[in-house]
């Protein structure tokens, strides 16, 4: 399922609980790879605050729209879009990736919604403060 795929690709998704996985240390404090937990903890906390996440609508309206965005290439550009977004002050923008529109939280790294282009016709974003086109 979709879900399943943004998770095999390190996707974050948000469901409104907050939860993480933390690694088990050794007697000396150290996690896998011989890491502190201090350095365990900063790799994983800039990993997360690097890659976008999706909100349980989100994942839903991916899912109902049958909207494709496992390319790789579309997420390193949504992603960059959201970083365009963040230097210029934006705190909700909708960020247009080929003929696909994300609106996104800047502020949490999170896409909100999303549609196709097909439902893009005759919409209209409220509530943004900017659109970053890629």
């Amino acid at each position: 399922m979709l879900i399943n795929e943004l998770k095999l690709r390190n996707l974050q998704i948000t469901t409104g609980s907050v939860g993480s996985t933390v690694k088990a240390g050794n007697a000396n404090g150290s996690v896998e790879g011989g890491q502190s937990f201090a350095e365990a903890l900063k790799t994983e906390l800039e990993a997360r605050n690097s890659a976008v996440g999706f909100s349980k609508h989100a994942v839903k309206r991916i899912e109902s729209r049958n909207i494709e965005i496992l390319d790789s290439d579309m997420l390193e550009r949504l992603n960059k879009g959201i970083e365009i977004a963040a230097e210029k002050g934006s705190n909700e923008t909708l960020v247009l990736v080929d003929s696909t529109a994300f609106v996104v939280s800047v502020k949490n790294n999170t896409v909100i919604t999303t549609m196709s282009q097909e439902d893009l016709k005759g919409n209209i974003f409220t509530n943004i403060d900017s659109t970053v086109i890629m």
